[in-house]
């Protein structure tokens, strides 16, 4: 009667839905959670293996440190000067020396008629009687002109266009006024600093793509040495079935770690730089009168530098595993 009940046997299990959805979703979870693992195992080790050789990995890191901070310096003066060239940009001005029959009535209908073109901000009137006023303040020949009968100096006007750009077709224009003797520009090393600063430009372009490959380099030869360093370990983990991806991980967060540092310290560089030599600017600039204020790389420009460092990095990683690691085989 007890054998009859069939207490002793265990329900039949449910069969398994069909089309295996649920199993086929546990399934990428665990290749999922396998992959994340091996990511931060990988990213752990690399950094575990650059702090057992810190001294070769302090010097890796300064070299790309050097590299990134030189255009970045560069850089950093070309905006400053840049910056500073843009304060001084509106002092540009062409100066109308007219002829010596133009009255002051004259004088002042011209400049109100020079004044509405669109070129041009403003008008400063000098008048004879002005002009030798502060000629005879300034010079330290009063007693000289008071032997000259008359005022041998013409009437000024002072013009300052809307940009140093349009500035010399400013005086072009303003030169044929039947009024105008002499018109000069007086803000012509603008444009020459004009010119200079885009020549800096792509002299700091040209710099930049040098040392971008200079840490390319660096990277692809320290990869390629950790490469030959774990050989045995590469060919071990081969015979057993690992994949390529899965021997270029530890190589790949190796350069991204050795770009990343080398950015930061790149970063913190150039702030050390701009805060060494900003009291000098600082105390010569004070003397010319200007509110003018140094200025470094601030927080965008050193995650951008940190970041092209990690990507530089982490590019010379691919390179240096995808040439070298070929090379690795097994018999």
């Amino acid at each position: 009667m007890a054998l009859d009940r069939r207490t002793d046997v265990k329900p039949a299990p449910k069969p398994a839905p069909r089309g295996g959805a649920s199993v086929h979703e546990v399934r990428w979870r665990d290749r999922l959670d396998a992959a994340l693992d091996h990511h931060r195992a990988s990213a752990r080790d690399a950094a575990l293996r650059m702090a057992r050789q810190w001294l070769t990995s302090l010097m890796t890191v300064l070299v790309v440190a050097v590299a990134l901070s030189l255009p970045a310096t560069l850089y950093v003066v070309l905006d400053n000067v840049r910056a500073l060239a843009g304060q001084v940009e509106g002092q540009a001005q062409v100066s109308l020396f007219l002829k010596m029959d133009v009255d002051e009535r004259a004088q002042r209908a011209l400049a109100t008629r020079i004044g509405q073109r669109d070129d041009v901000v403003k008008v400063d009137v000098v008048t004879r009687e002005q002009a030798l006023a502060e000629f005879r303040a300034q010079s330290g020949f009063g007693e000289v002109l008071e032997s000259i009968e008359g005022n041998p100096l013409p009437g000024v006007l002072v013009v300052q266009p809307a940009s140093v750009a349009v500035a010399e077709q400013v005086r072009e224009a303003l030169a044929k006024e039947p009024q105008v003797d002499i018109a000069q520009l007086d803000s012509g090393w603008l444009q020459k600093l004009a010119a200079m600063l885009a020549i800096g430009e792509r002299l700091a372009q040209a710099l930049g793509a040098a040392f971008a490959l200079a840490v390319l380099l660096v990277v692809v030869n320290t990869i390629r040495l950790a490469i030959e360093s774990r050989r045995e370990e590469i060919l071990v983990v081969k015979l057993v079935g690992a994949t390529d991806a899965f021997v270029r991980r530890p190589f790949l967060y190796t350069g991204l770690w050795f770009g990343l540092a080398g950015g930061l310290a790149a970063a913190v560089l150039v702030a050390l730089l701009v805060a060494w030599v900003g009291g000098p600017v600082q105390a010569l600039v004070t003397l010319y009168g200007s509110a003018f204020v140094l200025a470094g790389l601030g927080i965008g420009g050193s995650l951008a530098l940190v970041a092209l460092g990690a990507l530089l990095g982490l590019a010379g990683a691919w390179l240096a595993v995808g040439r070298h690691l070929r090379d690795v085989e097994p018999a």
